[in-house]
């Protein structure tokens, strides 16, 4: 066969009838049960990933509504003949009534106005006039609203087939007046299968594990596993091997890939980086290396959590085994704290302008993290009074998190070490409640001027006595306090206005000379950092803070514990 005249085997093992439709039996039963009952619809839309068997699948259509064979005298068949001059013509792309139209470059309105326009006419050698437009999402809004009413209410000799990508690109208007149906993408077991079929039918030499590494590359796509395919063999010289096909795609020693999780997991930085560095110099993308560590962080996961549920025809049995053996040494904690540092990771890498370097310091923080214990085991370490050893880096992988017990409840900080309430916590004059009387409400001290601030709404006012007050004196109708240095100066005589306007009383408001209260703002800071000084002195903010070195105590809050909620304790224990 000469250069010229090759066919791709993405073109030459096209299928030509249902029965050689792989992966797709849904469809195939509901357009089977459709023909046998004479319910043909004359519209449908296939969607699905690129490569999957749209296009492929409407030409089938059109074969099975147009055969003239012995099983298609009265109409359609799912068993297209293939010899008859329309399956001949339709497989050649020659037949006068299929038409087909490539919505991404024909996308206007004045092109389907051509194709509504030879919507009237009788077939003139076929039993059916088909209509394939490829792509249909591309479309315009004009083009989408000039097909609908033909679409809706086409001729009996005409049905339309759609095909898209971009689902959810195609209007509802048109989705509602078609069948649909969604190809899936072809699991890999079947698509191992197919390409086996076809190497053998081609003569071609292939190991398994190679044929394993095009299904997973084409991600569920039968046309790109035929050019994958038909790559391989032209890279191979006639034979498909597992490493060539490995130098052909770029991707890294699925073995290597194990040792490299496996030494970062460790914490052996030096030995992590060296194995990464040698695989880029062989060639390998770093976002590919960072891609397979994602992948088995997720496979040692499904390992550890639904082994049963995994797909293994892909895996050798020396990954098969490695995988396991991760799962069994790592906790799950673990295992999804290293899913999300990758993944920020692999962001990182495919952004960056030195993807190895990204690389690499992805790699550097995911060593540094593997040996922290969760919050969970940090918890029952500290517990149990051996804070210091959760700072100690394993020298082999990490042993999977003993059980942890139902959480208890945080004891609340000891009464000094408490943050006391500020004055504006307090509770509001009873005239601001919601059944108070409708009587003007009285205010009778400065926590309760504060409330009212906030209860009115008046934040401006509410943050200046907050910060910018310090009381001396406060005995309705009079207020004396002492400003500070930021306050503004009509600040006096805007609280005089508004206590007159809350309370229907006059009152007296004077800046005073007396040093008075501190403010409300610098009680505040004053509370926190005795709640901090009490907590640092607490033993297990102690251990804690020797466990996570060069961490902080930021701050402390006040948790209530609900004295009546059951415990997980046998009677007569208490928590410890």
């Amino acid at each position: 066969m000469t250069e010229a005249t090759y066919r791709v085997l993405a073109r030459k093992y096209r299928p030509a009838s249902f029965a050689e439709l792989i992966g797709q039996d849904a469809m195939v039963r509901t357009l089977a049960n459709a023909v046998a009952q004479k319910r043909v619809a004359h519209a449908f839309i296939l969607t699905g990933v690129r490569g999957v068997g749209k296009t492929t699948t409407a030409r089938i259509i059109a074969r099975g509504l147009n055969c003239a064979g012995p099983d298609a005298q009265d109409g359609p068949t799912m068993s297209p003949c293939g010899i008859c001059e329309n399956c001949r013509a339709i497989g050649e792309d020659r037949h006068p009534d299929v038409i087909e139209m490539d919505a991404a470059s024909r996308t206007g309105i004045d092109d389907i106005r051509e194709l509504i326009d030879g919507v009237r006419y009788l077939p003139t050698m076929a039993r059916t006039k088909v209509y394939i437009v490829d792509e249909v999402h591309m479309l315009s809004d004009k083009a989408f609203n000039a097909l609908l009413k033909t679409l809706e209410e086409p001729p009996p000799q005409v049905v339309f087939i759609f095909a898209t990508t971009e689902i959810r690109k195609v209007p509802v208007t048109v989705l509602s007046r078609c069948q649909r149906f969604d190809l899936r993408r072809i699991e890999t077991e079947a698509m191992i299968a197919h390409l086996a079929a076809v190497a053998a039918k081609e003569s071609v030499e292939v190991e398994a594990t190679a044929l394993a590494l095009i299904a997973r590359a084409a991600e569920g796509s039968v046309r790109d596993a035929l050019s994958l395919l038909d790559q391989a063999i032209a890279h191979g010289g006639g034979k498909v091997g597992e490493a060539a096909v490995r130098d052909m795609l770029g991707l890294a020693d699925r073995l290597r890939v194990h040792a490299l999780f496996e030494t970062v997991m460790q914490g052996e930085v030096a030995k992590a980086l060296a194995e990464l560095r040698a695989q880029y110099d062989l060639g390998v993308d770093p976002t590919i290396v960072l891609q397979d560590l994602l992948e088995l962080s997720h496979l040692a996961t499904r390992f550890k959590v639904a082994a049963g549920g995994i797909d293994q025809t892909a895996l050798g049995s020396e990954e098969r085994q490695s995988a396991k053996r991760l799962a069994d040494a790592l906790s799950i904690p673990t295992l999804t704290r290293a899913w999300q540092m990758l993944l920020k990771g692999l962001r990182e890498t495919r952004e960056a302008p030195s993807p190895i370097a990204a690389a690499e310091m992805a790699l550097v923080r995911l060593a540094y993290a593997a040996d922290l214990p969760n919050p969970a085991d940090l918890v029952r370490r500290l517990q149990e009074g051996d804070g210091g050893a959760a700072a100690a880096r394993p020298s082999s992988l990490p042993a999977p998190t003993p059980g942890i017990g139902p959480a208890r409840a945080v004891a609340a900080p000891p009464p000094e070490t408490r943050a006391p309430r500020t004055m504006e916590a307090t509770a509001l004059a009873p005239a601001l409640r919601p059944n108070a009387a409708m009587t003007a409400p009285a205010i009778r001290s400065f926590a309760e001027l504060v409330a009212m601030a906030e209860a009115k709404n008046e934040m401006i006012l509410h943050a200046n006595l907050v910060a910018n007050v310090r009381p001396v004196r406060f005995e309705q109708p009079r207020f004396e306090f002492r400003p500070t240095e930021r306050a503004p100066r009509h600040l006096a005589g805007e609280i005089k206005e508004k206590l007159a306007a809350w309370t229907e009383t006059a009152w007296s408001v004077a800046v005073s000379r007396e040093e008075g209260e501190p403010t409300l703002a610098e009680r505040r800071t004053a509370a926190k950092d005795r709640a901090l000084a009490g907590a640092l002195e607490d033993p297990l903010v102690a251990r804690a803070l020797e466990v996570f070195p060069g961490a902080e105590l930021r701050d402390v809050q006040e948790v209530a514990i609900d004295e009546s909620a059951p415990t997980d304790l046998p009677p007569g224990e208490d928590d410890a």
